[in-house]
């Protein structure tokens, strides 16, 4: 622990200034103005309404219309290594096995070769006999496949709700095949729907080279000054912009090509940074000729982006690289630019990649698993089955906030009133204190993107309980010290120090418990449990930390000796 008072002072004051920076763009928008920190607490849907989903993705679906692809790319690999074999099918009624049938136990041994070489990873042979051999998907594959379908129609929807102009939406997995949707603040639940369900398009189109970027980005905001309008301007959608633009620049413009746009990589969304290019507005390549995408490593290990094409897929890539050697490809979903690569060379293969060419290891790996992602998103869509849907009225939501508040003001202020009553100017100290970790509770919130729910608050509200005891217990050991005869100084350090072990052992078994409701708890239990650990850690600092600086202050600075005379108590 810390010893010198002049450093606690500075650590405090730090810290109390840290957390009103946090907590300014919750009070007033600084987002058109220069300010640390633009983050503002968010609201859950219980506190401002809005719609809530469960969506099923139909893996079972996805899982045949793969299998039945797996045997028709494992047909074209083994002949193109020459393998004989007689057929390949998959095994009726199943998602995960197939049959290939062989003329011999030459064949046999050959097509168990392959598999050892070539499909260690994905496929085992099962079953022997005869002129059959049975390959099974491995768990593990299969583990990882079903959780790639998953991520794919995350991916999907978050582009469809982005385009809604949803505020921090809550978009995730929930069980094997589920996705919980959240969206706070949506009135209009049939749009919402028919925008998630809508089928993503992916496509692969060549980037106007000689038009130049930056000529197309001033004739974008010169249309915006024209027009007097801008992305995310009075509920302007993305789709809806996007048309606005490409009208406005007819003629401006080369025809058949129009503008779309990228998320810049520093950017948190499309409207803090896009970056504009012009496009060909049709594409012969689309992503439902893809079979697969995948990370894979280049040559000095760095992440790349694998992709498959079906047949005829590969041979418009083949006609497309290589007829555009040295020119720019932009991979498109839903008119949202994902990346834009080099064209070095023909690729005429039954898989190619592409290299991002960063020199940060995990930005690299990040930008690949998205791009493959977004790859598998367009080519794999699955089927999303509505099975629940709540929506939750603005008026219930203000309710619930008016009566979240009346709760935590109404209990801190029993609890303040009851520590100066008991405790007279210990309590001050401890009101202080406790003040201070209810900013710091919310700084902390804010500062970590967490959504606050009325479980949230309830959270809050404990902490506020737990923090005056954690003084209660410091007060307490005090009053012992003094009641020994200990002298003032003698008492508060000793005090505070042996409280210590006991605050810590308490709050350390309620923080393991809140993180094991973290790691299996969902939707409001994990809010309860994020709020309950942000408390216990900022109510250790006020508590030990910040009431002993003050205590220290009051005495060594103001001379406030009487702060803490206390008579003995009778054994």
């Amino acid at each position: 622990m810390i010893e010198n008072l002049r450093t606690r002072i500075i650590i405090t004051v730090l810290v109390l200034a840290t957390a009103v920076v946090w907590m300014v763009p919750n009070i007033q928008d600084m987002s058109e103005k220069w300010w640390p920190s633009k983050e503002k607490l968010i609201y859950g849907l219980d506190i401002q309404g809005g719609l809530h989903l469960v969506l099923r993705v139909d893996i079972q679906g996805v899982l045949e219309e793969k299998i039945t692809r797996q045997a028709h790319a494992l047909e074209s690999n083994m002949k193109g290594r020459a393998v004989a074999f007689k057929e390949i099918k998959p095994v009726d009624g199943s998602t995960s096995e197939l049959i290939v049938t062989v003329n011999s136990t030459a064949e046999a041994e050959g097509v168990e070769k392959f598999v050892d070489e070539f499909l260690i990873n994905e496929f085992q042979v099962i079953e022997s006999e005869g002129t059959e051999l049975r390959l099974r998907y491995l768990d593990t594959a299969l583990t990882n496949y079903k959780s790639q379908v998953i991520d794919q129609a995350i991916e999907v929807i978050r582009n469809r709700i982005d385009e809604f102009g949803v505020s921090e939406p809550l978009i995730t997995a929930q069980g094997d095949d589920r996705i919980l949707v959240q969206l706070p603040g949506v009135k209009d639940s049939a749009s919402a729907k028919e925008l998630i369900n809508r089928t993503a398009r992916l496509s692969f189109r060549l980037v106007h080279d000689e038009f130049g970027d930056e000529k197309v980005a001033e004739l974008v905001q010169q249309a915006e000054k024209d027009g007097g309008y801008s992305l995310g301007q009075d509920e302007l959608g993305y789709s809806d912009y996007v048309e606005r633009i490409n009208t406005d620049l007819k003629g401006k413009i080369p025809e058949g090509w129009k503008v779309v746009f990228e998320k810049d990589k520093a950017a948190k969304t499309l409207e803090a940074g896009k970056i504009a290019y012009l496009v060909e507005r049709t594409a012969d390549l689309s992503g439902d000729m893809l079979d697969d995408a995948w990370v894979g490593r280049g040559e000095y290990n760095e992440p790349e982006v694998n992709f498959r094409f079906n047949i005829e897929g590969r041979r418009l890539f083949a006609d497309m690289t290589g007829n555009n050697i040295d020119r720019r490809m932009a991979i498109v979903l839903d008119d949202v630019i994902k990346s834009v690569a080099n064209i070095q060379t023909k690729i005429d293969t039954e898989s190619a990649r592409i290299t991002l060419g960063r020199t940060n290891y995990q930005e690299t790996l990040d930008e690949a698993n998205f791009i493959s992602t977004a790859l598998r998103a367009g080519a794999l869509p699955a089927a999303l089955e509505q099975l629940e849907e709540r929506t939750v009225g603005p008026t219930l939501g203000a309710d619930s906030i008016a009566r979240g508040k009346q709760a935590g003001i109404i209990g801190g202020i029993l609890v303040l009133i009851f520590m100066i009553i008991y405790y007279r100017k210990l309590g001050v100290v401890a009101d202080v204190a406790l003040a201070m970790n209810i900013l710091l509770v919310l700084a902390v919130l804010t500062s970590l993107g967490a959504t606050l729910t009325l479980p949230g608050v309830a959270g809050i509200v404990l902490t506020v309980g737990m923090a005056v005891d954690a003084n209660v217990i410091i007060f307490e050991r005090i009053k012992e010290e003094l009641a020994k005869g200990a002298g003032l100084k003698s008492a508060i350090k000793d005090g505070f120090g042996h409280a210590f072990s006991a605050i810590f052992d308490a709050n350390i078994t309620t923080a393991a418990v809140c993180i094991v409701l973290m790691k299996f708890g969902t939707g409001p239990v994990r809010g309860f449990a994020v709020t309950l650990l942000c408390g216990i850690a900022t109510s250790m600092f006020t508590a030990i930390f910040v009431s002993r600086t003050m205590l220290e202050v009051l005495i060594n600075k103001f001379n406030m000796k009487n702060l803490l005379v206390v008579k003995a108590r009778n054994s």
